[in-house]
């Protein structure tokens, strides 16, 4: 996957553009093909970089997206333009994140004549969503996401949800399984009660390691995100919400009486409609936003 995580600089960078040529009449095919040729170097091992290239599945992310006029795209990670290239000549226009300067100038050069890209050399836990959106429509994120640090991305976009109309995720499948998990599964956790509680979480196809170059040892999923409304939530206080789910995960196989003891009581947890007795795994999403609603500010 395409690793982002730059140092910090000093001031705003400027974003790279490539130059738009004007479009074919009939434009190529989608193609993974494209940046093939480009001296993009090879894959940095200490990123996690492992780059899409099978053609059937980038034609399938596309098709997902589904692009319509007007709509803002933000891609995470773009790697050496698999799917940059076929969103730019479908769409037109394309806000790339790449946290690896060694990408920058070869993708770019790729995708002079696909449309218009901005790729911003930027970390993406430091990218304000909010302010990248402005008074324009909110954004549709995509990406193939490094595997080390997709549930930080994730969070950091769930903390922008409100700029952002949806998103389209490749991850590694077992993080997918986690997102989309529920209350008695062995892998339901606070991954997905966090998601579920902000976003509809769509589980959509899965892809095998043969895709990428190189190879990940794992499968991987894409996975469709689509941010609820702040007020169909129904939870009080965001940051009251996370602490109780994070507490009650933290020690899992306790009841939450022992695991919640450093937020609320067990009288708090039973007017919320729980036993005490009940472990983490066995709440449903709807049941810890009652618990947090009910818990006493910290």
């Amino acid at each position: 996957m395409p690793g982002h995580r730059l140092p910090r600089q000093r001031g705003p960078r400027r974003p790279v553009r490539a130059r738009p040529r004007r479009a074919a009449r009939h434009p190529p095919a989608v193609s993974g093909q494209d940046a093939a040729a480009a001296d993009f170097g090879r894959a940095k091992k200490s990123l996690g970089q492992h780059f899409l290239h099978e053609r059937a599945y980038i034609e399938r992310i596309v098709q997902a997206l589904d692009p319509a006029p007007g709509d803002r795209l933000v891609e995470i990670g773009p790697g050496r333009g698999a799917l940059t290239l076929p969103l730019l000549r479908r769409h037109g226009a394309l806000t790339a994140i790449e946290f690896d300067r060694d990408l920058v100038a070869p993708l770019a050069a790729a995708a002079e004549g696909a449309g218009e890209l901005a790729i911003l050399r930027e970390d993406v836990l430091a990218v304000d969503f909010a302010a990248l959106a402005g008074d324009g429509p909110p954004l549709r994120l995509v990406g193939n996401l490094p595997y080390n640090i997709s549930s930080p991305i994730l969070f950091h976009a769930l903390d922008h949800a409100a700029a952002i109309r949806d998103m389209h995720f490749m991850l590694q499948k077992e993080v997918v399984e986690r997102m989309a998990a529920g209350p008695g599964s062995k892998v339901y956790g606070r991954l997905s009660v966090m998601l579920q509680a902000r976003c509809e979480v769509v589980p959509l196809f899965e892809v095998p390691p043969g895709a990428f170059r190189p190879p990940p040892k794992v499968d991987s999923a894409v996975v469709r995100l689509l941010p609820r409304a702040p007020e169909s939530t129904g939870i009080d206080d965001q940051a009251r919400f996370a602490a109780v789910v994070r507490a009650a995960f933290g020690q899992r196989r306790k009841t939450l009486r022992n695991a919640l003891s450093v937020v609320c009581d067990a009288d708090t947890i039973a007017a919320a409609g729980i036993d005490p007795a009940a472990r983490a795994e066995q709440l449903d999403v709807a049941a810890f936003v009652r618990l947090a609603n009910v818990s006493p500010p910290r």
